[in-house]
């Protein structure tokens, strides 16, 4: 469980990195990724930072004790309802929780209730969902209860939803054996209205009486003419086409199947596109029935509302049912008993491109436990776990990594999410000839340190490491509910305590207690127990394949083709009536009676005040030439976060694409007389962590209130070295700093060569699945010089790039050593390079004072002359990255339209422009009308009706650039015809545009302003909104203009839009896309990528 709470909020995280303000933060230092292998849930995504205070239950004003606090949670533990029978309660002092575990009497649902002082407050529901079969069924049920319900009569209140709440989340998750509809909000009207409009959808949907539903986000058969061949539609279907054409996700298919051959875990819950389309409507309100009925729901709240009415509002929708026996023993998920008696091995074949090396994949996996393990054999297997595999120093990963035998590592190692645990590891990129080798090894390595242990610093290391991650549950601009029920749901679902799961004391102890008797054999015997001595073991060897591709489109292609011979003129006919009659029900408008039965906010409920963070700023703090930002926050946990920052600017353009090898070897390879592994057990043992990542932030020049585009001349870029500590231990948190500027080991040719394989096979594989924001990235890159940067260090041209890095590490290791060094020296010994430097610090007010002494020190000893030179004014004069990126634009492809061609069953389809230009004032208001686009008719015209898995837009106001994307989406010529017609839908839809129209736009559009963000995330805001020389006047009127949006700004967007500046395509697809595009009149330069 406890890795799994750490696997939501990295999942979570990760969701964007792009803050609105347009400032690109690129993670440069990547650790592994964990791999939730066999639970990564499929989910109708979306989520975001919004916020909109009010007067709550349990909130407290600021003069409030500790005392008062612990009052009127211990009273909330204590609420009841005649309605419901309390079964337990129960406090997780861990995370200040106050717990009481509900059973409503009439139906037997449960309903749990947190009450805490957090104001960002959690709702959800989950079901129990276990499927049978591969046709995505719980899958398909996810996406369309939300599709409509009894009480809320509009095609899509989801989206309604989405267009006009200040929601900080609204999602929901379809696992192997669950689904969870998740909602939170800060403002407590919004909280209500979004919990009653998921409860009515989730039991009482319009979907499991509408065949039409089934059709759009499943599956349907289209035909327009009787000529046309007939093709498969649906937004689940063509969801999964693309995850099945990742090699990665086809690898962890085949895993999981291998590994659960009898039980609900061997299928797949988000649907096999060649098995989709056996699902029928029957079986598919079947499903709902038997897996829906509030007996078989567990209910969440969390946070500091009202508990009684939790209560009241979910006994509107439960009393409306009956008891149901049957549910909960009909969900039941079964144990996988081991029964293979000796290691097994499988291959499949995965599909890759016609340039593409033949090399294979492989992973070696293990079903770990076929009966519970206790919170203690949990906690010591997360613990095992990243001594195995969790840096790129852990033992495990470190020898299959350097073992030459492949080029990324697959797995992710520990998956204990579901009610048994699994754990994988192997290789991508591996010779035919080397793929024993490879299972030898991880069977090797493993017996190896079984038999001789992990040193005393090791285990310290790891412990430190999780025991940090646990204490600060830092889930950044998510919902801390959103992770607390993730995690006891991992257990509750199973029918055991919600609450144990997230006690982390007790075992914590006791393993502390168990390692300091018997060391290191805690862990080995585990080793043994649970992995050398289990023969429930499976290889899964993935075999490339030039020609899947095409065979699987040929199978659709005659299977198509054979229904359509079995049917007669009057079947037909019917589809061609059917598919007419859907696509005008998804076009229809929704009647004015039916939008009136969405629960929505009204201006008056928003706040109009933008929310601003503390900050002090010191020029030359000390006397050291060196700028410190400061954000004194409420507590922080006797946490500090500081932030060093270098100035980029000295270092040629056409060495940008080194950093993001110049920073894993900072990080990674060791330094001063640490080696790798040393100086990552370091780092884990006394901080909570150390990561480097690059800032390039557009900035407001000087004399300009940032209200006009600019001309892209001025912009900041940093290197920051970014870390967290205790108080008692910032100064081993300096130290590191100092010794990673000064004395990282930039010489390992070994390390390069594995950092640089392992990039190209990270960039490929994620070029296949994201290939949404390749497209736009290309896209700015024609437009912007900022955008040609980004575009150079992180775009299809940096896979170029990596490639010929990687030969130059392998045939000519002295020049590009030699090129790090530059860097290096650029950085650290530049006679401007202490002027150029910022430390940011973030902390509660005794954190920064505990600290003031080790800061002081710290400016006397980073590098650099206090006296030195003066940067330049990247305020008032060019950025020199800008001159050179514009004569490298001016020479290279110019704006074309062009395509990327990888092995993949969908497109991924950009269009964009100039849309405001030089000196032209942005209005708040194009926020809005650009929301309202995304939420309303692309939403309508490239996800429900075209059956892609997302359409969207993006705009910058700072450079003026529009985008159109699409994401796994079935069609190519049809989706840019889509982005032709949105000025037009736009126009007719603002020249009928009511006021609650308009004020549900304007309401969705403040939620993104607002952010409920960690503290660490507020003393980072707060130090961009400066660089950015943005001031709060400029983001109060901002969001005045927002406020003040009227018909006559949509009226303007869309003029604009129907006169965007030379526009141009980027599309990420397949050869036979693009060729049926080439036919319908879209040519494009192509390029194979992958």
């Amino acid at each position: 469980m406890v890795k799994y709470l750490r696997m939501a909020l990295v999942a979570c995280i990760s969701l964007a990195m792009r803050s609105p303000s347009g400032i690109l933060i690129t993670a440069l230092s990547v650790q592994r990724t964990t791999s939730a292998r066999a639970a990564s849930p499929f989910a109708r995504s979306f989520g975001r930072g919004a916020s909109s205070c009010s007067a709550s239950a349990i909130k407290m004003s600021s003069t409030a004790t500790a005392e008062d606090l612990q009052s009127k949670l211990e009273a909330a533990m204590e609420v009841t309802h005649p309605s419901y029978e309390v079964v337990n309660k129960d406090i997780v002092s861990e995370y200040g929780s106050y717990c009481t575990l509900y059973r409503h009497k009439q139906t037997g649902a449960e309903l749990l209730s947190v009450a805490t002082d957090d104001d960002n407050k959690v709702f959800g529901i989950t079901f129990r969902t276990p499927p049978s079969d591969s046709t995505g069924v719980p899958h398909i049920l996810e996406h369309s209860v939300l599709c409509g319900s009894k009480k809320y009569k509009t095609k899509d209140p989801f989206v309604r939803l989405l267009q006009g709440s200040l929601n900080t989340f609204l999602n929901a998750f379809t696992y192997p054996d669950r689904t969870c509809y998740v909602v939170a909000s800060q403002n407590t009207k919004d909280f209500y209205n979004l919990i009653n409009v998921y409860a009515d959808a989730v039991y009482n949907p319009r979907a499991i009486n509408d065949p039409s539903v089934h059709a759009q986000e499943g599956w349907h058969l289209e035909l327009e003419k009787k000529e046309d061949p007939l093709v498969y539609k649906g937004v689940v279907f063509n969801e999964m086409k693309g995850v099945y054409s990742s090699p990665d996700s086809l690898l962890n298919r085949e895993s999981s199947r291998c590994l659960y051959p009898d039980t609900t875990y061997g299928v797949d819950s988000g649907g096999d596109p060649t098995v989709i389309p056996d699902l029928s409507f029957e079986q598919f309100r079947d499903f709902h029935g038997k897996f829906y009925h509030p007996a078989n729901s567990r209910i969440f709240f969390s946070g500091d509302d009202d508990v009684y009415s939790r209560l009241e509002i979910m006994d509107e929708y439960l009393k409306e049912f009956d008891e149901s026996p049957e549910s909960k023993p009909a969900s039941k998920i079964e144990w996988q008993k081991k029964l293979y008696s000796e290691p097994r091995r499988e291959r499949h074949p995965y599909p890759v491109g016609g340039g593409q090396p033949e090399l294979h994949m492989t992973s070696v996996n293990w079903l770990l436990n076929d009966e519970p393990m206790t919170s203690l054999e949990e906690l010591t297997w997360n613990i095992l776990d990243h001594l195995l595999m969790g840096t790129p120093s852990s033992s495990l990963y470190k020898t299959i990594m350097e073992s030459g035998l492949g080029n990324q590592i697959t797995g992710g190692g520990l998956s204990d999410e579901l009610l048994q645990a699994t754990f994988s590891v192997g290789l991508k990129g591996v010779q035919p000839g080397q793929v024993d080798d490879v299972e030898k090894l991880v069977v090797d390595t493993l017996t190896k340190i079984s038999e001789e242990g992990f040193t005393e610093d090791d285990i310290a290391s790891s412990l430190n490491t999780i025991e940090f991650q646990m204490r600060e549950f830092n889930t950044g601009g998510f919902p801390k509910g959103l992770a607390w029920m993730l995690g006891s749901m991992s257990h509750w679902i199973y029918d055991n305590s919600p609450t144990e799961a997230l006690k982390f004391e007790k075992p914590l102890a006791e393993l502390k207690e168990m390692i300091a008797t018997s060391g290191s054999k805690v862990f080995q015997d585990l080793i043994k127990k649970y992995l050398l001595e289990n023969t429930h073991r499976v290889t899964v060897e993935m075999v490339p394949s030039k020609t899947l591709e095409a065979e699987q489109l040929k199978d659709e292609e005659d299977r198509l083709a054979a229904i359509k011979a079995s049917l007669s003129d009057e079947d037909l006919d019917g589809i061609i009536k059917s598919t007419i009659e859907l696509k005008e029900k998804q076009a229809k408008e929704d009647t004015p009676e039916d939008i009136a039965t969405i629960p929505s906010l009204v201006l008056e409920d928003l706040t109009r005040e933008q929310a601003e963070y503390p900050i002090e700023v010191e020029e030359n703090a000390n006397g050291s030439g060196i700028t410190v930002v400061k954000h004194e926050l409420g507590s922080t946990s006797g946490i500090a976060y500081v932030d060093v920052g270098l100035d980029l600017s000295a270092i040629p353009l056409s060495e940008v694409p080194l950093l993001s090898l110049f920073t894993r070897l900072t990080k990674e390879a060791g330094a001063g007389e640490y080696s790798d592994v040393a100086i990552s057990r370091a780092i884990g043992t006394y901080t909570g962590g150390i990561s480097l990542s690059m800032l390039q932030s557009s900035v407001i020049p000087e004399g300009a209130d940032g209200s006009e585009v600019g001309d892209d001349s001025h912009m900041m870029t940093k290197l920051f070295l970014r870390g967290k500590a205790t108080s008692d231990q910032v100064d081993k948190l300096f130290d590191f700093y100092k010794l990673l500027l000064t004395d990282a080991k930039l010489d390992s040719q070994k390390k390069a060569v594995e950092m640089l394989k392992e990039s190209k096979s990270r960039i490929e594989s994620s070029i296949q699945g994201s290939g949404h924001s390749y497209a736009n990235s290309r896209i700015k890159s024609r437009y912007s010089p900022s955008g040609y940067i980004e575009e150079q260090m992180s775009g299809v041209t940096y896979l170029e790039t990596v490639k010929g890095l990687l030969q130059q590490a392998e045939e000519d290791w002295p020049s590009l050593l030699a090129r790090l060094e530059a860097i290096r020296d650029a950085l650290i010994k530049g006679a401007a390079c202490r002027d150029g430097m910022i430390v940011n610090i973030t902390g509660d007010k005794q954190v920064l004072e505990t600290i003031q002494p080790s800061v002081d020190k710290l400016l006397e000893t980073l590098p650099g002359d206090a006296d030195g030179e003066k940067m330049q004014n990247f305020y008032t004069e060019e950025h020199p990255w800008i001159k050179q990126a514009r004569v490298a634009m001016s020479e290279s492809f110019g704006v074309i339209d062009e395509g990327f061609v990888v092995p993949t069953q969908v497109s991924y389809v950009g269009k964009g422009g100039q849309l405001f230009t030089k000196g032209e004032k942005v209005s708040g208001s194009a926020a809005v009308a650009a929301r309202y686009l995304r939420t309303g008719y692309l939403w309508d015209y490239v996800r429900v009706i075209g059956g892609a898995y997302g359409g969207f837009c993006t705009f910058s106001p700072s450079n003026g650039i529009f985008s159109y994307l699409s994401y796994r989406d079935p069609n190519l010529a049809e989706t840019i015809d889509v982005y032709d017609g949105a000025a037009d839908a736009l126009m007719k839809a603002a020249e009928a545009m009511t006021p609650e129209d308009l004020a549900t736009a304007v309401i969705g559009a403040v939620g993104d302003l607002d952010g409920a963000l960690s503290p660490d995330q507020k003393g980072w805001t707060s130090l961009q909104r400066w660089i950015k020389n943005e001031s709060p006047e400029r983001r109060q009127q901002f969001r005045d203009e927002v406020l003040g949006t009227t018909v006559d700004d949509f009226k303007a967007f869309a003029q604009r839009l129907k006169d965007i500046k030379n526009p141009s395509v980027a599309v990420v697809s397949s050869t036979a896309a693009f060729e049926a595009a080439a036919k319908a009149g879209k040519e494009m330069e192509v390029k194979v990528v992958v």
